[in-house]
């Protein structure tokens, strides 16, 4: 979903966002951008089958529980609850070109991954009552466009290009990011995202409205033909991303982004391994 520029204030946008944004987080430090992600034990890594929730669930095991209907709620209610609570999401800084060969760029954070097999990714578009989305009809239109993946040093210039502006101006000019020709598709990739993908058009659905049934959003899926990474941000394989290389961020609900800080490992179980613990476990249940 694209998302709204921050407060427009007097000063260079640049200058507010920088001193505002990312300061929130981390009040106490300044902002390192060489700061390696940490990799630490996962939250309870003594769990044994059958445990259950750790001990920080205590503090909410009590709570209330409030509930809304999503029938009865306004649209901008649901929109502010959803995006706060469904998170971290990733942004995909979408490139493309109009019918006229006028670029456009702008990023929506309601974007996925599908499958690798066909390799497929998914962007959602909200359509605005006031002017459809130049990203939604340039794919609709072309069949084609690039995802870009924003890293925390294009973050600001990134931002700058959800400006709801006129369809006639060029968002890369606003962003000062620059166009790095694709090799499959006509919408350039943007040179200073550490992965971008070439993707053409692989299915469209409108989303209607449940009362009315006009349009509300389209679901893009676009098969991804060709990706592009730095050879900077790959691991010593050579064949997967390093996140603490690629520093991607993340959206988060109303003007807040997200940084990778730490990771942890969780291994997945193998059924030959855990069988006989969990049918010792169901069997203490009869």
């Amino acid at each position: 979903m694209s998302f709204r520029l921050l407060p427009r204030p007097h000063s260079p946008l640049l200058s507010y966002v920088s001193s505002t944004l990312f300061r929130r987080w981390n009040s106490s430090a300044p902002f390192n951008p060489h700061k390696p992600l940490q990799w630490t034990s996962s939250p309870s890594p003594g769990w044994k089958l059958g445990d259950g929730a750790s001990k920080a669930f205590s503090e909410h095991e009590h709570a209330l529980r409030k509930t809304w209907d999503l029938d009865k709620m306004s649209t901008t209610d649901s929109y502010k609850l959803l995006t706060s609570a469904i998170i971290p999401r990733p942004v995909a800084f979408v490139s493309t070109l109009a019918e006229d060969g006028t670029p456009n760029l702008a990023p929506f954070s309601y974007f996925s991954m599908v499958s690798h097999n066909p390799p497929l990714l998914s962007v959602s578009f909200s359509l605005s009552s006031r002017r459809p989305k130049d990203t939604r009809e340039n794919i609709l239109a072309t069949k084609e466009f690039t995802v870009n993946i924003i890293s925390e040093h294009f973050i600001e210039a990134a931002n700058a290009t959800a400006v709801e502006a006129p369809a006639n101006v060029d968002e890369w000019i606003i962003s000062g990011l620059t166009m790095e020709p694709s090799s499959l598709v006509k919408p350039a990739c943007v040179k200073e995202s550490l992965f971008s993908m070439e993707c053409q058009l692989h299915f469209a659905h409108d989303i209607l409205d449940l009362e009315n049934s006009n349009i509300t959003n389209t679901l893009v899926l676009g098969l991804i033909k060709q990706v592009h990474a730095k050879e900077s941000i790959l691991s010593k394989n050579g064949m997967v991303v390093d996140p603490g290389k690629l520093r991607p961020v993340a959206r988060l609900g109303g003007n807040t982004y997200a940084r990778l800080t730490d990771t942890f490992d969780v291994p997945r179980p193998a059924w030959k391994e855990v069988r006989d613990a969990v049918n010792e476990l169901v069997g203490r249940q009869r």
